[in-house]
């Protein structure tokens, strides 16, 4: 067992060596402007199930300099998924997005509505669920010091706060639980196509309702044999061919 062990130890300690070697040689083809070269040679660590912000970052910079809109913005977009409020990330971005055809104005959230949905994206579904345990944590040995506390003003400060910290806590578990179905439900994609004809229907026989360009985000709501239904930014609405697009929850 542990000779496996030590083989798997060795052969993924290769793969990472190497790795770290064709990243530096992308990166010097880089440098020296070499952008398809470096292009191909960071794809081949991600064929290795490799993936971190520099490599999606350096991977979107190349093809931006190649003016290739689509793989660029795929690749920015993949690596706000690891860092989602890295400045630099989304500096060049905005720099790529300037590039579209598509200007798809995002309907904006009201009242409480945005108020929830921004503390929800506060923190990842993991650390709603950490901290939940933390408060309870707390919740607990507070009830503990009330129940075995004596002196009455000690006593009243520690139930109060111990369900206080209680509360904190289910109301933590109930935003892990919201944003745990929100990620879910976020199934984003970049068209590729350098132009798609967006459907009513999932056939070609049905109508056009709209015409999206390449590098556009949408959302993924369904399938359908070769074909996904999609909505925009602004609520639109329809069915493109799967090939037009690729999507970025895929690692």
């Amino acid at each position: 067992m542990k000779n496996i062990l030590y083989i798997f130890l060795f052969f993924f300690g290769s793969i990472a060596a190497q790795n770290t070697t064709v990243f530096e040689e992308a990166n010097t083809l880089y440098n020296q402007k070499k952008y398809a070269e470096a292009i191909v040679k960071y794809e081949s660590i991600l064929e290795t199930k490799q993936h971190s912000l520099e490599l999606y970052f350096n991977l979107g910079n190349a093809n931006y300099k190649l003016n290739n809109i689509a793989p660029s913005i795929y690749y920015y977009e993949k690596a706000l998924q690891l860092k989602p409020n890295d400045k630099e990330v989304l500096n060049n971005i905005a720099y790529t997005k300037s590039m579209m055809v598509d200007a798809i104005q995002t309907i904006p959230e009201l009242g409480l509505s945005k108020f929830f949905n921004k503390i929800t994206h506060a923190l990842s579904y993991d650390n709603w669920a950490k901290l939940a345990i933390v408060l309870m944590v707390l919740f607990v040995v507070l009830f503990i010091m009330y129940y075995f506390t004596y002196n009455t003003s000690k006593k009243r400060v520690s139930f109060v706060s111990s369900f206080a910290f209680l509360f904190l806590s289910l109301i933590s578990i109930s935003l892990a639980f919201q944003k745990n179905g929100l990620d879910k439900k976020n199934n984003p994609a970049i068209v590729f196509a350098q132009e798609t004809e967006v459907k009513t229907d999932p056939n070609l026989a049905s109508e056009n309702t709209f015409v999206l360009h390449e590098g556009t985000k949408v959302q993924v709501l369904d399938t359908m044999s070769n074909w996904k239904k999609i909505r925009l930014q602004n609520g639109k609405i329809g069915w493109v061919i799967g090939d037009d697009i690729k999507l970025l929850n895929v690692f």
